[in-house]
């Protein structure tokens, strides 16, 4: 290997070490549910984002396992070529369907479908008005496309539109925003971004990753929490999270945008298709979340217990009702130490730190599930509460 390449990439590391720390890969067993094996021990699993409890659901699993034994593994082709199955249409309808929306397009996973679609609807002509806030596929898409990038401050709708109103020039102006924000858990106010959308002639983009499935009556989404009918030009999303937490993303909105993608966006074009096992247990997930509406009450349930129970500690939870519950631990390693002692006590939950948050802004991220049973909500109760020894320390 290239010896300067070699040395500087081991001095980047070395200074990643001494700061921020070098991260590792949890490497857990067993199927993913509300307790998870680690290293030989079972840990109380406040780490994932099976919000509905579906991913180890032996309906959806038998789904899968149908499917493979009669789809096989995998397509070994892309969409465009000969890796298109029956079932691949069956979840895009089921998708649409879901969230209200003329057609939809899968992808290999959410982050590609954000990558995806930028260059595939925008040209040099038009502008990208994104939250601050907005997920790393968002930001990454956005940078792949040639379209003029402007960045509003998180929320701040009176910059949106100053920047909206300085834009007229651009051929067409594209809003987006994460539905909720997956490292405060907050949700986008989506009526209020509609209406600028709707004044200012733009188009409004949303990714609902922790959304499809966990708001609204039905799963739809921010949208159907919000009552809102319409308003949504693309909507991009996963199926792995509260909906069976394989692999997949989507893309949904009109036959237009749908069929544009299809044509031109190259992490649809040039990739494999789904497996249809996934394919197959995205499906069933769908339609448990659609009949299940007690699996939603049951998560909010469980979220409003443990944000009171968290806030009744002392610690500093940021406010919400979405079951991300962002612990503030703000400064060096404390939120380190505590998530350490968390797990000392039976309980996953990770701490997060720059640059996956903002300097000064260290947090543990607590996702809670519809699968966790009043004893486990106690149990990390109890925990936090033994941890906060750690805080007093520091």
């Amino acid at each position: 290997m290239n010896a300067a390449l070699l040395a500087r990439l081991q001095t980047d590391l070395d200074v990643r070490r001494t700061t921020s720390g070098l991260r590792h890969d949890l490497v857990a067993s067993g199927i993913q549910g509300s307790v998870l094996r680690v290293d030989g021990e079972m840990l109380v699993n406040f780490a994932a984002n099976d919000y509905l409890g579906l991913a180890g659901d032996p309906e959806v699993l038998e789904s899968a396992q149908r499917a493979l034994r009669d789809l096989g593994l995998g397509v070994s082709a892309g969409r465009v070529l000969c890796g298109t199955r029956d079932i691949h249409g069956q979840l895009e309808a089921a998708i649409a369907d879901l969230v209200g929306a003329e057609d939809a397009v899968l992808y290999g996973s959410c982050f590609d479908a954000n990558l995806g679609t930028f260059d595939a609807l925008l040209g040099r002509s038009d502008a990208v008005f994104s939250d601050a806030l907005n997920h790393a596929s968002l930001i990454d898409g956005i940078r792949l496309s040639s379209a003029r990038r402007q960045v509003f401050g998180h929320a701040d709708l009176a910059d949106l539109e100053r920047r909206l109103a300085a834009g007229a020039d651009a051929r067409h102006r594209l809003i987006v925003t994460d539905g909720v924000f997956s490292m405060d858990g907050d949700i986008a106010a989506l009526p209020q971004l509609v209406g600028l959308a709707r004044q200012y002639d733009a188009a409004l983009m949303v990714d609902d990753s922790h959304a499809t499935g966990v708001l609204g009556a039905t799963g739809a989404g921010t949208a159907e929490y919000y009552g809102l009918d319409g308003g949504i030009d693309v909507l991009t999303g996963t199926l792995g999270k509260a909906l069976g937490g394989g692999a997949g993303g989507f893309v949904a909105g009109s036959h237009a945008v749908v069929e544009t993608l299809r044509q031109s966006s190259r992490p649809y074009i040039f990739t494999n298709a789904m497996a249809p096992a996934l394919a197959a247990a995205a499906i069933t997930a769908i339609r448990i979340a659609r009949r299940s509406p007690n699996l939603r009450e049951r998560l909010a349930a469980n979220t409003a217990w443990l944000r009171k129970a968290l806030s009744d500690l002392g610690y500093d939870v940021l406010p919400g009702d979405h079951p991300i519950i962002p612990v503030m631990l703000r400064g060096g390693s404390l939120a380190r130490d505590v998530a350490a002692a968390l797990r000392r006590d039976g309980v996953l939950a990770f701490a997060l730190s720059h640059p996956v948050v903002p300097a000064g802004e260290e947090r543990i991220r607590v996702q809670v599930s519809a699968a966790h049973t009043t004893a486990q909500l106690e149990l990390a109760a109890a925990a936090f509460a033994r941890a906060s020894t750690v805080m007093a320390v520091a």
